[in-house]
């Protein structure tokens, strides 16, 4: 099937926080957008919910890569009592 290109203009803050959606759903823009097209086409109205876990974010899996070194290396850890519960 021949492909062909489609254009829309976005702020650019808008551009980056829907790439950056785009990588944490584990898809590119491209993947996103046809699958977007396919359901409008296929249900005739404006299709689903897509939503991505904030636990797979970039910036928690930086927050965990960095508690990792830090109990790797020793720092930052603290005891706490277990409490038992009733």
């Amino acid at each position: 099937m021949a492909m062909a290109t489609l254009s829309a203009k976005v702020d650019s803050n808008s551009k980056k926080e829907f790439e950056q959606f785009c990588e944490d759903t584990g898809m590119n823009v491209s993947v996103c957008i046809n699958m977007f097209v396919k359901e409008v086409l296929k249900y005739h109205k404006l299709p689903f919910e897509v939503s991505s876990d904030p636990f797979y974010s970039k910036a928690h899996m930086d927050l965990l890569k960095g508690r990792i070194k830090d109990i790797n290396a020793g720092q930052n850890m603290h005891e706490h009592e277990l409490i038992e519960a009733e």
